[in-house]
């Protein structure tokens, strides 16, 4: 019987898309049928007809996925083979002596691309503001299913087993100690990286806290019919509230995901579908990016939007990428019993703002703690300058 043998090689990667795939991007854009406009003057019944109308126009008309490219290309990225799964990935060296080696998880809809703006502050610390010993030598790898990586051709694939493979990527790489940063799915990787504590990881920071405690998990169903729990504080009940109400009216796409992924198949034929999925996260990043198509930017720009969406058309894993909810057997917040030092980072605009007192049950070696003042879900691609400090400043004592 042969046994099959791992290619441990890493590889160089570069990007190069074909023309013909973008002339065909464009004219699936132009033929796309559109419905009425929504009977309601807000948000609430989804992403709105001119919002998604304008993004088209943009996005077929104006938008250059060139720029995009020639961006990733400049940028060191690599390729190699782990527990059967080509992965992808961007290593990025300082030039610091001594930076500290660490590997960010980008989230759905996300991808390397949310992470690209923090590259060069925590690599190059000196030029935005921070200092030499705040270095970092940074690996964003793509998850599974996401980007250039591969695409799981059976079961498995949860963020258990992605934790475990981005160690192996860490010690393929040669660094002997280091430490993990993640947001969305990426917080429940480096959250169960954490708890898996392989030799090296010295500790972690997060900006989406599993620290929901259990007896108030319990009461944030789909659909909430439980009461609130009592005893809870100010800051705790604001805290409940915020999830309960992402719970009750925010979790639509991640419940067909969860369930029956493989159904989306219209998200993979529509590059507008695809993209009105996308956008359509939480309320308060769908108005960041339905601000840009307005002509008011804030933390994101039309270009970012359509740079992150383009590139899950390209790769077609609209359905590859939404496979990881059902793989998914735990709660997105709950506390998953770290015991490595943790730091936690709370953004106002996120799903939630842990309070301190969760994140410290939590994360029992918490080294780290600050609410900031602004910034959301996707905060590094919101807010680059000040997630690289928080980052900085979280993981500054493992040095």
């Amino acid at each position: 019987m042969s046994v099959k043998t791992e290619n441990s090689a890493i590889r160089p990667f570069a990007i190069s898309t074909p023309e013909a795939e973008l002339g065909e991007l464009r004219r699936r854009i132009a033929a796309t049928r559109w419905p009425e406009k929504e009977p309601v003057p807000d948000h609430s019944q989804g992403v709105q007809l001119e919002t998604i109308q304008e993004l088209a126009r943009y996005w077929a008309a104006d938008y250059d996925w060139r720029v995009c490219e020639t961006q990733l290309n400049s940028l060191p990225q690599f390729m190699t083979e782990i527990d059967g799964l080509d992965v992808h990935f961007i290593h990025v060296r300082s030039a610091h002596e001594n930076a500290l080696p660490l590997i960010i998880t980008h989230g759905w809809p996300g991808s390397v691309i949310e992470l690209l703006k923090v590259i060069d502050p925590l690599t190059n610390p000196t030029a935005h503001g921070g200092i030499e010993a705040d270095a970092f030598h940074v690996v964003i790898p793509s998850m599974p299913g996401y980007g250039f990586s591969g695409k799981p051709a059976e079961t498995g694939w949860g963020p258990e087993r992605i934790a475990s493979a981005w160690a192996e990527l860490m010690k393929r790489l040669g660094y002997s100690r280091f430490v993990a940063q993640g947001g969305d799915w990426g917080a429940i990787v480096t959250d169960f990286m954490a708890v898996q504590a392989p030799s090296g990881l010295l500790g972690m920071h997060t900006n989406m806290a599993g620290a929901v405690p259990p007896e108030v998990s319990k009461t944030l169903n789909v659909l909430p019919t439980g009461e609130k729990p009592s005893g809870l504080s100010a800051e705790e009940e604001q805290a409940f509230d915020r999830l309960s109400g992402f719970y009750t009216t925010g979790t639509g796409y991640a419940i067909e995901m969860g369930t029956q992924p493989q159904t989306i198949y219209g998200v993979a034929d529509s590059p507008v579908g695809l993209a009105a999925w996308m956008i359509n996260h939480d309320v308060w990043s769908y108005q960041l990016i339905a601000d840009a198509f307005a002509g008011r930017p804030g933390g994101l720009s039309r270009d970012d939007v359509l740079d992150n969406v383009t590139l899950y058309w390209l790769t077609n894993t609209a359905v590859s990428s939404s496979r990881l909810y059902w793989e998914n057997k735990t709660g997105f917040f709950d506390v998953k019993g770290v015991s490595i030092p943790a730091a936690v980072s709370a953004f106002p605009h996120d799903l939630y703002a842990p309070p301190r007192s969760w994140a410290e049950q939590a994360y029992p070696n918490l080294i780290y703690y600050n609410k900031v003042d602004k910034g959301g879900h996707f905060a590094a691609w919101e807010q680059p300058q000040l997630f690289s400090e928080e980052v900085r400043a979280g993981l500054r004592s493992l040095r």
